[in-house]
């Protein structure tokens, strides 16, 4: 079941997250975030009228969510956002991404956005064919943006027109 993040899905969406910090080079983040922190993350995506989706499993358990905020601060910017997308590391695979891709979509489509934009440190082919499967074109790569873990990481850039 997908639906709107609430204020206490925090918790299970700190421990989704602190796993890629921890045990994979996905993000940039080395330390770990706290449930308060994660809370304020929610909270200033909603706060800005952008939407932040779950999914639950058969018992209600959240095991992933998806995301858009702000591109940029800069008031031009105000119709792109960036999306992003997680899971619990044992449900990948299992096409939740792209069902929570879907919702989003939907959403931002409704609520007039122009552009959808996903980073993805390289290499990462899941990540890479959720996006592509949204008609997202790669419109940048840069090399050796990010160190992590001793590893000089690769960011590319997804783009699509909603």
């Amino acid at each position: 079941m997908i639906r709107a993040v609430q204020t206490t899905d925090a918790e299970a969406i700190c421990a989704i997250y602190n796993y890629y910090i921890t045990d994979t080079v996905i993000t940039f983040e080395e330390e770990v975030l706290t449930v308060i922190e994660m809370h304020q993350r929610i909270t200033s995506v909603l706060d800005a009228d952008l939407p932040w989706l779950v999914v639950e499993d058969e018992t209600g358990q959240v095991v992933g969510y998806a995301y858009a905020a702000k591109w940029r601060e800069r008031f031009s910017y105000r119709f792109s956002v960036e999306v992003t997308a997680y899971l619990s590391p044992e449900r990948g695979g299992k096409g939740l991404g792209t069902q929570l891709y879907q919702q989003l979509f939907i959403i931002l489509k409704a609520q007039g956005m122009h552009s959808a934009i996903g980073g993805i440190t390289l290499p990462n082919a899941a990540s890479v064919a959720l996006h592509e499967k949204f008609n997202m074109e790669k419109v940048a790569h840069f090399k050796d943006v990010g160190l992590k873990f001793n590893r000089w990481l690769d960011v590319g850039y997804w783009q699509v027109t909603l």
